[in-house]
């Protein structure tokens, strides 16, 4: 994918003479390049991509509307100061939330500017809006994953082990078409499920256990997200009532999530619906966070934010609880933000399922 929509570059330069881009999501949101390892230089009149050998045939097929210079090994600052004194840029902002303080202080001393000018948040905040075709690209990453849980979901059953259906469902992903996992495959059972970011490990599932997998693919650089909760066998009424309380706080934060609202309002909708059930003190997370070629990306959906959501934002609304040595649920859905209301990627049923 290739961002050269001028109004998004002048938003990150911001009057400044350039971009000094250096982390692999921005590379590959603002040229197309997804080889991860190479410097943009971006103005308002110029598009440098600078990478070693090993990338230069795939930058050059990848970024088709940046100048792809190759670059010898101690010779970065060289190239770069080289397009500066060209396109007269003496102003430069780069990447402060992603850059190494040694990197900073290499680019400080070697480059040929009167200024780095930190970005803070700016380029996330351009990257908040998706496009269609972002859209459709996480749309499909959500669709593996609904396949993927679907295919492993009769491996649960007591005697099972976590790391097993973990790999599983990473595998069966990956066969679907998947680059990889958004992030570290999360399946927690028993009083584990009260950890949110548990990891699996050689522990069996029980009968009367709740179980829940939190997961995620990478297709073409975007990500999905998505968490279901299951029970094993028959589970307690309380267990039940707390995947009760869940479900309905998180159909009522969907129903909250519309553009023009303000994003704390949406995790209070939830909220309340937890607090009044006297769950409240077990919900300690946010509501929801975006996602895009980062799984956690602006806007978050929490207490204090003031983000007004916009139309084609991606949210998840993931609200949970978690009771220390009983266990915990959570249901989480990824969507689209619009003008009525959201468009849920993801189709997996949310209705509790009894693995036998």
């Amino acid at each position: 994918m290739n961002m050269n929509h001028p109004e998004k570059i002048e938003k990150l330069l911001n009057g400044t003479d350039g971009a000094l881009i250096t982390s692999p999501h921005n590379l590959r949101y603002f040229s197309g390049f997804a080889g991860g390892e190479g410097i943009a230089l971006i103005g308002s009149d110029f598009r440098y991509l600078f990478v070693d050998s090993r990338y230069t045939e795939e930058a050059r097929s990848e970024a088709p509307n940046f100048e792809v210079i190759e670059f010898k090994a101690g010779g970065l600052c060289a190239e770069i100061n080289n397009r500066l004194k060209s396109c007269g840029a003496l102003r430069l902002c780069f990447e402060d939330n992603e850059m190494t303080v040694s990197e900073y202080q290499r680019y400080s001393e070697k480059l040929t500017v009167s200024e780095l000018c930190p970005i803070g948040d700016r380029a996330d905040k351009v990257r908040m809006v998706k496009t269609d075709e972002e859209i459709e690209r996480m749309r499909r990453a959500e669709k593996i994953g609904d396949i993927a849980l679907g295919k492993t979901l009769p491996m649960l059953s007591a005697g099972i082990r976590e790391c097993d259906i973990a790999a599983e469902l990473e595998y069966r992903m990956r066969r679907l078409g998947a680059e990889g996992t958004s992030f570290d495959t999360i399946v927690v059972s028993g009083a584990k499920s009260a950890m949110p970011h548990g990891r699996p490990d050689e522990k069996m599932l029980e009968h009367g256990d709740l179980v829940t997998i939190d997961f995620g693919c990478v297709y073409k650089g975007y990500c999905s997200d998505m968490t279901r909760t299951f029970a094993i066998g028959d589970i307690s009424d309380e267990k039940k009532k707390i995947y009760d309380t869940v479900l309905s706080a998180q159909l009522t934060g969907l129903s909250a999530i519309r553009a023009g609202e303000k994003a704390s309002d949406c995790d209070r909708a939830a909220r309340e619906v937890i607090e009044s059930a006297d769950f409240g003190k077990y919900f300690g997370h946010s509501l929801g966070h975006g996602v895009g070629l980062k799984i956690h990306e602006l806007p978050n959906l929490s207490p204090r934010s003031e983000v007004i959501l916009e139309e084609n934002m991606i949210v998840t609304c993931e609200p949970g609880i978690y009771i220390g040595g009983l266990g915990g649920v959570r249901i989480e859905d990824m969507v689209a933000v619009k003008e009525n209301g959201c468009d849920i990627l993801s189709s997996f049923t949310k209705e509790l399922i009894i693995c036998r």
